[in-house]
């Protein structure tokens, strides 16, 4: 079965934490500090990869993540960082936030790879925080955590043309004889379950690309059938072809099946609808005259050439009448000389991710007479300021007012002039 559509988890790697450590050798009894920073994780990133034209591979691996970047070593010794992982993908893969829907990134055009989720960055060591007044800091910067992410995968094709019209109207046996396309043929309804692209090459080094849609049915737009995995490939063509079946050799009226259509392509999207659409009358070979005087082709063009629509009758089996009709598309695609449809970002992981507010304590120690504030978020905070500088903290001050700390330790009774320690660093507590 064609797999359009897929849904994924992915995750970064982690930053490595810098290293608390100090210089001990001989001779030299009280060394300073060299903590060795964390090494960067590694990243998520997408690359087209044009041997693929499907995204089954995700039906069976679902989840993909990157390396932790390595903690820091004593002696300056950085961490190692972590192994990118690459995600081969179709190209014409639109890539989602699977909650929200929105677009992370388009793989079409001249994005051929992306970092989707970058890799957390490595912390500091200790080695980075000493100062005059501070010689042997006894803490260092964490790393920056992973991200993850659930994506939604979707594959719309890209072709310049898409051929259109019900099952079973002869629109494979129309690519396999323009284009390179091979697709498998058969009498039977819905033969064709996953697009396929071909190239159409014409004289003197112009052509185009041409999908065939899968055959379409009533109430398509809305999900019947395979409908909705159908329709979205044709949201980057800028060219129609109408295949019908004009001999109605199985006792359908082409004008209705033409009406049917259209009626499902605006209803799934009106843009696609207003496209140029160019009607291939196939099947001429085997028309039969009524003796009406009129025959079908006619009927044809007489209900849809006064609405813009050309119609060419052709037969895909012996070829007739598809040259005039594939150099007609080729001057429409010349006259538009746009390039495909490609869908803008919407999310963005590095500024959209809000990572879940981390967890902290607030306690009192009576053995040593004093409050211990601790917990993840405490931890990187300190990595991240400079205590040092007055700017440094008076952001540590507001960080503790913000994050509700200060109340905390009100509420368990602390008094001016008490000691507040987080993770080896002291400080006396004074209310503003």
């Amino acid at each position: 079965m064609f797999a359009d559509r897929a849904k994924i988890y992915i995750r970064s790697g982690k930053g490595g934490d810098g290293h608390v450590s100090f210089r001990r050798e001989k001779y030299v009894p009280n060394g300073g500090p060299d903590g060795g920073d964390g090494g960067m994780g590694g990243s998520v990133i997408f690359e087209v990869d044009e041997g693929l034209n499907t995204l089954t591979d995700f039906r069976h691996i679902r989840k993909y993540c990157a390396q932790d970047g390595e903690n820091g070593g004593k002696r300056n010794c950085r961490g190692k960082n972590g192994n990118d992982i690459v995600i081969k993908i179709p190209q014409g893969t639109v890539i989602k936030e699977l909650e929200s829907g929105k677009i992370i990134a388009d793989m079409s055009g001249d994005n051929r790879r992306q970092v989707i989720l970058s890799g957390g960055k490595g912390g500091n060591g200790n080695q980075h925080y000493a100062t005059s007044t501070m010689q042997a800091p006894k803490y260092a910067q964490p790393g920056q955590p992973a991200k993850e992410l659930n994506l939604f995968l979707e594959l719309k094709v890209i072709a310049d043309v898409g051929l259109v019209g019900f099952p079973n109207v002869g629109k494979s046996t129309f690519l396999s004889r323009v284009t390179n396309a091979r697709p498998k043929i058969a009498n039977y309804h819905f033969t064709t379950l996953n697009p396929h692209l071909g190239v159409v090459d014409l004289e003197d080094g112009i052509g185009f690309v041409i999908a065939d849609i899968p055959g379409l049915i009533e109430g398509a737009s809305e999900g019947v059938g395979l409908g909705h995995e159908f329709l979205r490939h044709i949201e980057r063509t800028k060219v129609l072809i109408h295949l019908v079946d004009a001999a109605s050799t199985e006792g359908r009226d082409p004008i209705a099946d033409i009406y049917a259509i259209n009626k499902e392509l605006e209803a799934y999207n009106a843009d696609i609808a207003h496209r140029p659409q160019v009607i291939a009358a196939n099947k001429i070979d085997a028309i039969f005259d009524d003796g009406s005087g009129t025959d079908a082709v006619q009927k044809i063009k007489e209900e849809f050439e006064p609405k813009g629509m050309k119609v060419f009758p052709i037969s895909a089996v012996s070829g007739e009448g598809v040259k005039p009709l594939l150099y007609y598309v080729n001057s429409i695609l010349s006259e538009i000389n746009e390039p495909p449809t490609v869908f803008e970002p919407e999310f963005n992981p590095d500024v959209d991710i809000v990572t879940a507010n981390e967890p902290y304590t607030v306690e009192y120690d009576e053995k040593q007479d004093e409050y211990v504030v601790e917990g993840p978020r405490i931890e990187k905070m300190l990595g991240y300021t400079n205590l040092d500088s007055e700017k440094g903290f008076q952001f540590f001050q507001k960080f503790l007012k913000d994050n509700g700390i200060l109340d905390e330790l009100e509420a368990l009774g602390i008094e001016e002039g008490a000691t507040v320690r987080m993770y080896g660093l002291a400080f006396s507590y004074y209310k503003e």
